[in-house]
């Protein structure tokens, strides 16, 4: 399934209040590795965020214990680089825009449930232009 916009999941609502669209499919994201930011009841990181991430977030969330950068090929993950679409944990990207270092993201693949963490008008002053 392509990273076209396509909603996939049309019950589960985006930040502006409209069908969760894919976030990425390669690399695959979302806590069950569906492509979206699904909310999902087992999920307590809460990995609602759809962000294009940055070298700077990168290198941010790796000092809090979080490498995404490094291949895990025993998890079947490739490691992220500059300009991949992933579902972050809504409360590390207020960790990382608190520092001065949140990616923009994906308003459209961006669950509602991020808005138990961080206000709508604060994620949207992220929005991929």
């Amino acid at each position: 399934m392509p990273d076209d916009g396509t909603p996939t999941r049309p019950e589960a609502k985006n930040i502006l209040g409209g069908a969760l669209q894919t976030c990425s499919t390669d690399p695959m994201t979302g806590f069950l590795r569906d492509g979206c930011c699904t909310p999902h009841p087992m999920d307590h990181g809460n990995h609602s965020v759809c962000a294009v991430v940055t070298e700077e977030f990168l290198a941010f969330t790796a000092k809090q214990g979080n490498d995404l950068a490094t291949p895990r090929p025993e998890f079947g993950f490739d490691g992220l680089k500059p300009g991949d679409r992933w579902c972050l944990c809504a409360g590390r990207w207020l960790e990382a825009m608190q520092a001065g270092v949140a990616p923009p993201i994906v308003p459209e693949a961006t669950s509602d449930r991020a808005l138990e963490v961080v206000a709508q008008a604060t994620l949207m002053q992220y929005a991929r232009q």
